[in-house]
């Protein structure tokens, strides 16, 4: 993993930047700093302005874990073009089926749960997340939360994030579907993406040499991504110079 701001690494954005590329965005912990309260999650003034620039000049998507109902109104005037919720599936096709599985498994996780100090179950109609963060014995929590999951009627996919276990029905799209679907929607050449978190992974470990361009919001070693930012407050310099790459290739 190399760091995207490195000297030998800019002319490589550059040409990125002058190329036929979708840019895709993770929401929480890239676009908006990770906070202890889920619901209080926004971008920064700068990053939304920023990001209001860089959806003037490209084709942009954001493709979170949250539901589309909830990112939405998170984003404020920015003219994102595709917006793709539930980490990767919504909208997408079964997804009747898709809610119908997480209604059946929710009452039992829930009763599993309900004696667990700081666990909370949060229900995304297509998919579910068990948040921890409040939880002042984490490991036990984790402990807990797998058992229940293990108990389940129905197999559901995992994907661990901060904090947090997602649970996700198994046929379900995730957000590396989502994204080579969206990269073939827009007939772009390239897709470029940023995310932070082991979600993000479903793309960082997609093999597509030369037409995906994958970076993470912090450094770690397990990542399949090619680069990363030092942190989440890089993002606004990314941004900055996204519209400035672009901005130069616009002018006569």
């Amino acid at each position: 993993m190399r760091r995207l701001f490195a000297k030998q690494n800019l002319e490589l954005l550059a040409q990125l930047a002058w190329s036929n590329v979708l840019l895709a965005f993770d929401y929480d912990g890239t676009l908006a700093p990770i906070v202890a309260d889920r619901e209080l999650a926004k971008m920064r003034a700068n990053t939304a302005q920023l990001l209001g620039k860089v959806c003037q000049l490209y084709p942009c998507a954001v493709i979170s874990g949250r539901s589309k109902a909830d990112v939405a109104p998170r984003l404020g005037n920015a003219r994102i073009k595709y917006l793709i919720g539930n980490h990767g599936l919504e909208p997408g096709r079964d997804l009747s089926e898709f809610a119908s599985e997480v209604a059946l498994v929710r009452p039992q996780l829930e009763l599993a749960l309900s004696r667990c100090q700081g666990v909370e179950l949060e229900d995304k109609i297509y998919s579910l997340a068990v948040h921890y963060r409040k939880s002042r014995q984490k490991r036990q929590a984790r402990s807990a939360i797998r058992d229940a999951v293990l108990a389940l009627p129905l197999a559901m996919r995992t994907v661990t994030g901060k904090l947090v276990v997602n649970l996700v029905p198994e046929r379900a799209a995730n957000k590396g579907d989502a994204l080579l679907e969206l990269r073939e929607q827009e007939a772009a050449n390239t897709a470029f993406y940023i995310g932070d978190d082991m979600t993000d992974e479903d793309v960082f470990t997609l093999d597509q040499p030369g037409r995906l361009f994958t970076v993470r919001v912090g450094r770690s070693k397990a990542s399949a991504a090619k680069y990363f930012l030092r942190d989440q407050r890089e993002m606004d310099a990314l941004l900055a110079k996204l519209v400035e790459l672009r901005a130069k290739k616009q002018k006569p």
